[in-house]
């Protein structure tokens, strides 16, 4: 049973951003459940989405979709007094609202929905912080680092539940997953603290020369950053929107 200050909440946001219940949103697309080619719905309706994201919706409160800011990832590399750790802080990644979503699978009974993206290139701009050794170089200081993501294929894993506000159904996100691969990856750091050139040389070789490995290593921290951003988005979106909005039964 809902209490009455969540549906009071509910209420509040609707009014807020202007969303009726009584009025379909125009940056969604709905799906019939037992449409025999759901799927294919289904991707129309996130990419629909996706295109109205990309160029902002007022009612969402969404305006400046990118950069998308991440606040810090970390990378460690070794063990010991000596192991290499870098932190990288005020991350902003441009290009991540150029996704199409390739392809949906879903379970609309239990309501579990895997989606696949694309995006063609992301880049990213961060501060940086490192200590301990690297290719034999005392490594410790801090700079710029850039990164350019070529092909980025990533999948979300999303379950859902049915809530009643009022008499109206609503989503409630129970789970999400996500993972992703980079077909090219380059990257670097630049004007090095203190000017040290046989540090920014040192490591700029080791980073080119591996690249899908330090993406490896950072994965964990960002997809838990990416999953923070994607799992308030997702709330965002269903607390505001009733389900007969996203699927008509």
């Amino acid at each position: 049973m809902e209490g009455p200050c969540n549906a009071l909440f509910i209420a509040s946001l609707c009014l807020l951003v202007g969303i009726s219940t009584s009025q379909k949103p125009y940056f969604l697309h709905t799906c019939q459940k037992n449409d025999p080619n759901i799927n294919q719905c289904l991707t129309y309706a996130a990419n629909h989405l996706a295109t109205h994201v990309r160029t902002g919706i007022p009612e969402l409160g969404m305006t400046e979709v990118e950069p998308i800011v991440l606040d810090e990832i970390n990378l460690a590399l070794g063990s010991g007094p000596d192991g290499y750790r870098a932190t990288f802080r005020d991350i902003k990644a441009y290009g991540i609202s150029n996704l199409t979503i390739t392809g949906v699978r879903s379970d609309l009974n239990s309501l579990q929905l895997q989606f696949s993206f694309y995006i063609p290139k992301i880049a990213v701009r961060a501060k940086y912080r490192s200590s301990g050794v690297l290719i034999m170089v005392q490594a410790t200081g801090g700079g710029d680092y850039w990164g350019q993501y070529d092909g980025v294929r990533a999948k979300t894993y999303l379950r859902a539940s049915k809530q009643n506000i009022n008499g109206v159904e609503y989503l409630n996100l129970e789970d999400l997953k996500m993972d992703f691969s980079v077909r090219e990856l380059k990257m670097g750091i630049e004007n090095v603290h203190n000017g040290n050139t046989v540090i920014e040389a040192a490591l700029n070789l080791f980073i080119n020369s591996h690249s899908q490995e330090l993406l490896r290593e950072m994965k964990p921290s960002i997809k838990s950053k990416l999953l923070q951003i994607m799992g308030q988005f997702v709330d965002n979106l269903f607390q505001r929107i009733p389900y007969k909005y996203w699927i008509s039964e």
